[in-house]
């Protein structure tokens, strides 16, 4: 599918818009330094990082609509990626989501790819992003999978049960 200059124009400009909310939207009062929904959102039991995950991997499949290349696309996944694994040790994983900002990094990847690229460059298959969003999805269920039995295993170890 190709787009027109105005339709992808106005899809950067919403995932422009959704980067900033989840990770520059809140400033920290008396500094310079901002962060996001994101980190906000993975405080939440169950269903946070759930979130944060599928507005991820939104950026990346609008991202894969206006043209970036495999090698693009491979970076915006590695990006998810850490932030998804990473995201998941405990206070660790907090400071993490506050500072690494993936969203913002594949926006920028992606701009970098949209201001370089040549207009008859090749962008990535479909199935092929969607392969990718599939095995970030399974990392993702691997994690909350991991974390929720290690999570029980320590609460049986605490409580004697």
């Amino acid at each position: 599918m190709r787009l027109d200059s105005d339709a992808k124009t106005a899809r950067l400009k919403r995932i422009r818009s959704l980067s900033h909310l989840l990770d520059n939207s809140i400033t920290i009062p008396g500094t310079r330094y901002r962060f996001g929904l994101d980190p906000i959102l993975g405080l939440l039991p169950g269903g946070g990082d759930l979130a944060s995950f599928l507005f991820s991997a939104y950026i990346i499949w609008e991202g894969a609509k206006l043209g970036v290349s495999q090698e693009t696309l491979t970076r915006m996944v590695s990006n998810v990626l850490f932030d998804t694994v990473a995201g998941t040790v405990p206070v660790l994983g907090d400071f993490l989501d506050v500072t690494w900002k993936a969203n913002t990094k594949n926006v920028a990847l992606l701009e970098d790819h949209l201001r370089v690229a040549p207009a008859n460059a090749r962008s990535v298959n479909r199935w092929v992003v969607i392969a990718a969003l599939l095995g970030l999805l399974i990392v993702f269920i691997g994690v909350v999978t991991l974390s929720f039995l290690v999570f029980s295993w320590l609460f049986r170890q605490l409580t004697g049960g």
